[in-house]
């Protein structure tokens, strides 16, 4: 069995269907402490790319430098997810994903996330690149997007972002998420 498929087979437990979805202040918190420590990331990333393959311009491989950042992120966020359920900026403002019955995301799961997470920007982005925006147009569009985004969680009962609804995830507040099959927090769990 994958561990795609044992994910969606597990029994839910009633109970986890109390766990206090995480206020969308502290998601949108994290999300702006998140930004401040993936500068980091993606400076060390990018100097790795540039440095290994010897980049010369800005633009030359600027697209395979993309590829390797998309790759890099998916890579940060999925390690967390997958264990322990939570990045820095998670723990600090006591936010958990976890999926909707309650257990810990595996690889899978925690990669569909990060890929359907991107529509935070991408849309706004697209369409800025099809209408050829200039100048304010640039970060009006993507921000417009964002706003759109966060305002999904008004459509949802759980109070969940449009991505965690898709993929089948919830952020909670991290206190209260536990493990169904161990009965302790799931960031003491060890994650193969």
């Amino acid at each position: 069995m994958t561990d795609a498929e044992s994910e969606s087979t597990a029994p839910p437990d009633a109970s986890l269907n109390f766990l206090p979805t995480a206020p969308l202040k502290n998601r949108l918190f994290c999300m702006v402490y998140e930004a401040m420590l993936l500068f980091g990331v993606v400076f060390i990333a990018g100097w790795l790319f540039s440095t290994l393959l010897q980049q010369r311009h800005a633009l030359a491989m600027r697209h395979g430098q993309q590829i390797w950042q998309f790759i890099v992120l998916g890579a940060y966020f999925g390690w967390f997810w997958t264990h322990g359920g939570q990045t820095l900026a998670m723990r600090t403002w006591r936010v958990r994903v976890v999926l909707r019955n309650g257990q810990a995301l595996r690889w899978p799961r925690a990669l569909m996330r990060y890929v359907f997470a991107w529509g935070w920007f991408l849309p706004g982005l697209a369409v800025a690149w099809w209408i050829e925006a200039r100048g304010a147009m640039l970060l009006l569009l993507p921000l417009l997007n964002a706003v759109v985004w966060s305002m999904t969680t008004r459509l949802d009962p759980d109070r969940q972002f449009l991505h965690d609804r898709i993929v089948g995830t919830r952020l909670v507040l991290a206190a209260a998420a536990k493990d169904p099959r161990e009965g302790r927090p799931i960031s003491e769990r060890s994650n193969p």
